[in-house]
């Protein structure tokens, strides 16, 4: 009994006394500091106790929690716990290496993300025409601002205001009479500040236009010039020429754009001055140094002033031949003193000269310096207006190594004779075949020199040009009005129909004004065309505007994919919009001509027997399921089908040479991502 008894008592007994431990925190009463060792009486003395050796072998020391060091190195050290530690060790480097690996090479392969001029549409204002804030009749600033909120419904991105520099207002305010200023009738600078502000709060950007190629005949820089001031002499082109009566000697046969000569003598110089176009817009001599720094500085203001870029009107006519020949005659049997029309010269000597590109690129360094912070591209176009030379037109992309425009602006639509599925082909094709490689595609139908779609091709054609204008690839634009089909007003006394004012709503002057005219007449057809109305109407032309302005921005294929065209014939142009990676293919029937059924199984043999109307221009044909075999379209109706398929147009022989890419990238569903390399 006392053996047994004693086995249960504690092996390792203290030294002092005889108090067990066992690794717990010693009690107060036992702290050394207590302890009298003195007193040797009050102290229990150890019985010697016969126990066997068995009895007095120490057990199997275990992990326990609240171990201390010395007992945890016991155990690590021993080969079960050390494998085990540095297998997770590995497993862990390796899951790092793997990571970061992973995430460079997810990076490496993306396809660059589309920049903001290039992932939505582009609408145009003419801020004369827009909205007037103040009564006077015309548009401004503050007119604008009010209605941003009906460009954030349309889902516009970028907002391009053109001129509205101080001017004479000549040429419809193109001939600056300062380039640091905003003319009155549109406001001041602490509007335009306002207006900018309020655009960057909703998350757009706004692009300006700047013709660099001329200036006011009020500009400061031209009353310096034609008085012989110092550095300004030199800062027109100035010739020596002899004026008897109302005619003068020109230097040669040069003729403006708007016809006559384009020489014009001033009676404070002695001299002739060059202008390309009004007498009262003289040409900048951009041979100067002082003038290109001139037109440098100025970029740099509105680039400080938070513009996002700026769309550079005319550049072909920066320079000019300095040895002055007279110009080619188109018909050679005609009389040179009969020559006043621009079309009667090749214009050989004034446009388009050696060095031009050279200066363009040069701006673009210019904006280039305020493109660094992130998300702060700065956006440059230019206004190329080469109608007939279609590789003159994409010199302005630049080269592989030197930059110049992101896009030179795309007139080929607007420039269409006739409306017909063959003709909007022959457009298309023609740009997207000479666009250089790894360059963007822009698209426009109307502009504030041309007339609207409505009164050029006839408004049941006004929607399903918006369906072409917002499926191409690449960026459109949207001149204001054409959301909801604005017409040209018919008046014999207005010179610029397509500038008539914004058509808000039914009241008195289309609430374009509140005053009690506008500066030139509103369309009559206001009480039924215009925005208020067509918000709240179902099947609408503005509401079919925003359909596709979301439908371009949700789906891949449409927003950068593949563009295969696959049919055109006098009345239908057929595309489809595809992504490698992505079954899900988006065809596009456009009607342009008479009603027509088309058979587009026999066209592309792999498409579906069946396909889904995504959206049509019609409304009520939306989600219906249509025969490839059998596609009817009446006239000006479009339709957005999708099916399924493994085959995509693009990779098929037929159709390779019609189809084209811009920013190629591919889908992998199993990470849900666009990489470049397929």
């Amino acid at each position: 009994m006392v053996d047994k008894e004693l086995k249960g008592l504690p092996m390792e007994l203290s030294e002092k006394g005889g108090v067990e431990n066992n690794g717990f925190v010693q009690n107060e009463a036992f702290d050394d500091r207590d302890t009298d060792t003195s007193s040797q009486d009050e102290i229990p003395k150890t019985c010697a106790v016969d126990v066997s050796p068995a009895a007095v072998a120490e057990p199997a020391l275990q992990p326990y929690a609240g171990m201390p060091k010395e007992v945890l190195l016991k155990f690590s050290s021993q080969a079960r716990y050390r494998v085990t530690r540095e297998i997770l060790f590995w497993l862990t480097i390796a899951a790092a290496v793997l990571l970061v690996s992973a995430t460079i090479a997810i990076i490496a392969l993306s396809p660059k993300c589309l920049d903001w001029w290039q992932d939505g549409p582009i609408y145009q204002v003419y801020p004369r025409s827009f909205k007037d804030s103040n009564m006077d009749g015309n548009g401004d600033l503050k007119g604008i601002q009010e209605k941003l909120d009906h460009i954030t419904h349309l889902n516009i991105k970028t907002i391009w205001i053109t001129s509205f520099y101080k001017s004479p207002l000549k040429d419809a305010g193109y001939g600056a009479e300062d380039f640091y200023d905003i003319d009155p009738m549109f406001g001041s600078m602490r509007d335009f500040e306002d207006l900018l502000a309020s655009i960057h709060d909703r998350g757009l950007k706004v692009i300006m236009d700047f013709i660099p190629n001329h200036t006011s005949d009020k500009h400061q820089w031209f009353q310096l010039s034609r008085n012989r001031t110092g550095k300004y002499t030199d800062y027109y082109i100035w010739q020596d020429c002899v004026q008897a009566g109302a005619a003068i000697s020109a230097p040669n046969n040069w003729v403006s754009v708007y016809g006559n000569s384009s020489w014009q003598y001033d009676d404070v110089r002695k001299q002739c001055y060059f202008h390309q176009f009004g007498k009262e817009q003289p040409d900048l001599n951009f041979r100067n140094p002082a003038v290109q720094q001139e037109i440098h500085d100025v970029i740099k203001f509105w680039l400080g002033k938070g513009v996002d870029g700026f769309n550079f009107i005319a550049v072909k006519f920066l320079l000019e031949a300095t040895h002055l020949r007279d110009e080619p005659q188109v018909n050679k049997s005609q009389n040179p003193e009969s020559i006043t029309a621009y079309s009667e010269l090749y214009h050989d000597y004034t446009t388009t000269q050696v060095g031009m590109h050279d200066i363009i690129r040069s701006f673009r360094q210019t904006m280039d310096q305020y493109s660094s912070e992130p998300g702060r591209y700065r956006f440059m176009g230019s206004d190329s207006d080469e109608k007939e030379d279609i590789e003159a037109t994409m010199m302005y992309y630049g080269t592989t190594f030197v930059q110049e425009a992101d896009f030179p602006f795309n007139l080929h639509l607007i420039n269409m004779k006739n409306l017909s599925g063959n003709s909007v082909f022959e457009a298309v094709n023609m740009w997207m075949k000479n666009m250089p490689e790894g360059k963007w595609p822009n698209w426009a139908v109307g502009s504030p020199n041309t007339a609207r779609i409505s009164s050029r091709f006839g408004s049941e054609y006004v929607r399903v040009i918006n369906m072409l204008l917002l499926t191409l690839p690449g960026t459109p634009i949207t001149y204001y009005g054409e959301e909801i089909g604005m017409e040209n007003i018919a008046s014999e006394n207005v010179t610029s129909p397509e500038k008539s004012p914004m058509q808000w709503n039914g009241n008195l002057n289309a609430g374009f004004t509140k005053g009690n005219s506008s500066w030139i007449p509103v369309n009559s057809d206001y009480e039924s065309v215009n925005a208020e109305v067509q918000m709240t109407r179902f099947n609408s032309t503005l509401n079919l505007y925003r359909e596709l302005t979301l439908l371009r921005n949700s789906e891949l294929p449409i927003h950068r994919g593949w563009m295969c065209s696959i049919w055109n014939d006098s009345d239908v142009f057929v595309y489809v919009r595809e992504l490698d990676g992505l079954d899900s293919v988006f065809m596009m029937v456009l009607n342009f001509g008479q009603e027509s059924t088309i058979d587009l199984k026999a066209i592309v043999p792999d498409l579906p027997s069946k396909a889904v109307v995504r959206l049509s221009t019609d409304f009520s044909n939306n989600g219906k399921a249509v025969d490839t075999t059998i596609i009817k379209t009446d006239v000006g109706e479009g339709l957005v089908l999708e099916y399924k398929t493994g085959k995509p147009v693009h990779n098929m022989e037929a159709f390779r040479e019609n189809c084209f890419v811009a920013e190629k990238a591919c889908y992998s569903s199993a990470f849900n991502l666009l990489y470049m390399n397929c």
